[in-house]
């Protein structure tokens, strides 16, 4: 069942935001909200950490914009930007219980027919993620970047 919510574009922005900058994707869309406007056929979501729940904001988009904290392993700062299946690659290293419901729903709209046709994923290694509720200076810095990244990412997806 899709939700009367769901729109052809959807930004989506998980984390815990009570663990400094994993909440990271949820400040970026914060951010979007409150410095830009969107048109009529994007929706900005604040996943938090709803994990599986997340299906009734997805299904039946038809471009997904997932933005979030990554432990790839990498420096702290590093940026990833992970297009369609690389995704699904990078989620079986999971951190955190909201990529596990990322990886499922995306898993199971594949199974069942109902593949979001585009799906990119932005983020950045964590500086920090003990308790906190304000990103670290280091990750706040980001915010702007990951705005204007965004936003070239769904300019070009309207001219698609």
């Amino acid at each position: 069942m899709e939700s009367l919510f769901v729109k052809e574009i959807t930004v989506l922005g998980i984390g815990n935001t009570i663990l400094t900058d994993e909440g990271f994707g949820v400040k970026v869309v914060e951010f979007l909200r409150e410095n830009y406007t969107f048109p009529e056929n994007v929706n900005l979501v604040d996943g938090g950490t709803l994990g599986v729940e997340l299906e009734h904001f997805i299904v039946g988009t038809q471009k997904l914009l997932i933005i979030d904290s990554i432990d790839g392993g990498a420096e702290p700062g590093k940026i990833f930007h992970l297009r369609d299946d690389e995704i699904l690659k990078h989620f079986t290293q999971k951190i955190s219980a909201h990529e596990i419901g990322i990886q499922d729903i995306l898993t199971m709209l594949e199974i069942t027919d109902k593949k979001i046709p585009h799906v990119e994923l932005i983020g950045a290694q964590p500086y920090n993620l003990n308790a906190g509720t304000n990103l670290t200076p280091e990750m706040q810095k980001f915010l702007p970047i990951f705005a204007d990244k965004a936003m070239e990412i769904l300019k070009s997806w309207q001219s698609t």
